[in-house]
């Protein structure tokens, strides 16, 4: 199946390279450019589009509040936006996921790793590598709207649904670990693995594994590391 992708970021010149780079692909094409926000939503309805990769800064409509509205949208629900940012360790990053990203990448990233990103979100993967869950989530993540504790008790009550091997495996997902390396930490097969992950995502309503790390943070279960 071909994956369908849409540039979103005001810069030509750059949705120009990544199309050269994305159409030479035989599993993807893209099928749309969006200079700004609501053109990138409007498109995603319109094109049948599997994956964005949205810049955050725009006029208009930014990224931000692009990636909120698809993040919320029934009808888009398997649109999985990646984020593109100059600045990898960025506040709007954090933000970003909280609304509904898969990911995000450099955008000095090689080709190769652009193209991988677009496999993995597509796949339903989340792009958070361990050194990002640590340099990135851990810093930003338990600020914001939480409790005195560092908890957001309404995302604490919906822990409550998850058995204990659930809440076990939401712990390695959090920690940026694949299926198979959660499956050799635990001692259990992959599809074991993907089984828990599914049915977490399903009792906590997580769009992806990204939306399972925003849930595990913010829920308390795993807590920012402070060195």
């Amino acid at each position: 199946m071909t994956i369908r992708v849409l540039l979103a970021d005001d810069q030509a010149l750059l949705r120009s390279a990544f199309r050269v780079l994305v159409d030479s692909e035989p599993d993807m094409e893209v099928v749309g450019e969006a200079s700004d926000g609501a053109e990138a939503v409007r498109l995603a309805k319109d094109l049948e589009v599997d994956v964005v990769l949205m810049d955050i800064r725009m006029p208009g409509t930014d990224g931000l509040a692009a990636t909120r509205l698809i993040g919320t949208d029934p009808a888009l629900a398997h649109v999985r936006v990646v984020i593109l940012t100059t600045f990898e360790v960025d506040d709007y990053v954090v933000q970003a996921l909280r609304a509904g990203a898969s990911g995000f990448l450099g955008k000095g990233s090689e080709p190769e790793e652009l193209l991988s990103a677009i496999r993995v979100a597509a796949g339903g993967e989340a792009l958070l590598s361990p050194t990002a869950t640590k340099g990135l989530i851990a810093r930003f993540l338990a600020q914001g709207d939480l409790g005195d504790d560092g908890r957001d008790p309404a995302r604490t009550d919906r822990l409550d649904a998850l058995t204990s091997r659930e809440r076990e495996v939401l712990v390695q997902v959090a920690g940026g670990h694949s299926n198979d390396e959660i499956a050799e930490r635990l001692e259990v097969s992959p599809l074991t693995v993907k089984t828990h992950v599914n049915r977490a995502m399903a009792k906590l309503g997580a769009r992806d594994r990204a939306q399972l790390v925003v849930i595990a943070y913010e829920s308390g279960l795993v807590r920012p590391r402070t060195d």
